[in-house]
């Protein structure tokens, strides 16, 4: 049996595989802290509170390897003996706007080796946001990671990252698939306080007793590197072959196609990043909301998920208004750190029904941005596979599929994609065997074709026309 640990913002999630399918899962939920308006931050202990209140509720004594995933960008900082300074700033924090732009001026080359324009929500630019806010922590810090590998730290007790994961930080060049000097230099940050880079399914430990005890796993199995979420996403749909693709509905959500080179498209923020197997890269647009304005909204009524997406099934269409579902900004398309969610159309005769379905729709034009920011890349001959939470529901994924016009396969077991993809990332350290058939698209659930809906297409246009209005307002402050 193998361990796949996923480290996700809302909440921590294990998978179990035995005989490669999912055999056991468990989970603890996650908090976010928001000290300022625009800041997201976590304490990396709260993590590991997490990680052991969900490996309390299996029997892990039979575990042979464990595999890590993570949501992406956070910056773990650590000073003299592996101390955490300061809360961990999370991918969708955005004070380090200035620091971006900064960091674009010191590297106009920026794109083409990082692969991606940088943003307020990628690693670097909060190192320079910390030495001109914060620069005791930044005097400080001896040691960088990245979410996972701060469990990793905490598993085996050393540091180490994998290549996918350390692509979304703006450090690595992604064609040598190495940090960068130049990147660092951009970015006020030391190169000797970047882990060392490993392949996936790498062995970079051993379970420490004292883990062992904490956790309930044998004392001494192989710990691998695992993948950011995106990439291990990515494994358990088998999207490890140029040109198969998938989208994934999480708090935040990806469009993401494989590649057998890299292929930057950076004008379009649309991430050519280093995939977590050897020799093998993606194309993926980014978006900052996926699902997460479902979550945000039903707390607002005061309901849960399914009840919110219940009545939006149920609403009058002639009566839905626009939302841009913008709660922390936007990364793919827009790179835009300074928009922000807003209905608009709402009149005296509007429900929250209608209101739930708008939520709902914005989703489905998120991911349609994603889809026409992608350009020729996106020929729509293969099926998306659709992965993630937002993933279950039949109303969402049948919206992206008539707002893309794409057609999208649910995959068995979506929810829980990343910590399948890490625990198959330990099976392989473990048993080996070719990439193709370890990692394999598996079982698909219901197809949902496009359909001709013109009103939503209508709404779409304007949704596009609303955004653009908009913009030069958020970014006036």
């Amino acid at each position: 049996m193998y361990l796949g640990i996923d480290l996700g913002t809302s909440a921590i999630k294990l998978v179990v595989l035995r005989d490669g399918a999912v055999f056991a899962q468990a989970g603890a939920a996650l908090s976010v802290s928001s000290p300022q308006p625009g800041w997201s931050e976590q304490a990396p202990g709260d993590w590991w509170q997490a990680l052991r209140t969900a490996c309390a509720q299996l029997d892990l004594n039979g575990i042979r390897a464990v595999g890590l995933s993570g949501q992406m960008h956070g910056a773990v900082l650590l000073g003299e003996g592996h101390e955490v300074l300061r809360p961990c700033i999370l991918w969708n924090d955005n004070r380090s706007a200035g620091a971006a732009e900064k960091m674009q001026a010191r590297c106009p080359d920026v794109s083409q080796r990082a692969g991606v324009l940088p943003l307020p929500g990628f690693t670097a630019p909060k190192l320079t946001w910390l030495r001109a806010e914060e620069p005791e922590n930044w005097r400080q810090v001896r040691n960088i990671l990245l979410p996972k590998d701060y469990i990793g730290l905490r598993l085996h007790g050393g540091l180490a990252t994998d290549r996918s994961d350390a692509a979304g930080t703006l450090w690595l060049n992604q064609a040598t698939r190495g940090w960068d000097d130049a990147l660092c230099a951009a970015s006020d940050t030391d190169p000797d306080w970047l882990p060392p880079l490993f392949d996936g399914s790498d062995v970079v430990g051993q379970v420490t007793p004292g883990a062992a005890d904490a956790l309930g796993l044998p004392p001494g199995i192989p710990v691998v590197a695992g993948g950011g979420d995106a990439a291990t996403g990515a494994l358990s749909v088998g999207a490890v072959t140029p040109g198969v693709g998938f989208i994934s509905l999480g708090t935040s959500g990806q469009l993401f196609v494989c590649s057998d080179g890299y292929q930057p498209n950076p004008d379009e923020f649309v991430h050519a990043f280093a995939h977590t197997l050897p020799n093998r890269w993606y194309q993926m647009a980014a978006m900052l909301n996926g699902a997460r304005p479902l979550a945000w909204f039903a707390g607002v009524l005061g309901c849960d998920v399914a009840t919110l997406l219940s009545r939006a099934e149920g609403a009058d269409a002639t009566r839905v208004p626009l939302f841009l579902p913008f709660l922390t900004g936007e990364r793919s398309p827009h790179g835009d750190p300074d928009i922000r969610a807003t209905f608009y159309g709402l009149d005296d005769a509007t429900g929250t029904d209608a209101m739930c379905r708008a939520v709902v729709e914005a989703v489905a034009f998120s991911m349609a941005d994603a889809c026409q920011s992608f350009g020729a890349t996106l020929d729509g001959d293969q099926p998306l596979l659709a992965i993630g939470g937002g993933a279950r529901s039949d109303l969402v994924l049948q919206s992206i599929a008539d707002a893309t016009g794409q057609v999208l396969v649910r995959a068995e077991g979506a929810e829980a994609g990343p910590a399948c993809g890490a625990a198959l990332l330990a099976q392989h350290a473990v048993e080996g065997g070719r990439i193709e058939d370890v990692f394999k698209r598996p079982s698909t659930g219901q197809v949902f074709e496009p359909t001709d809906q013109p009103a939503l297409m209508q709404r779409l246009h304007r949704y596009r026309a609303l955004y653009q209005a908009l913009r030069p307002f958020a970014k006036s402050g």
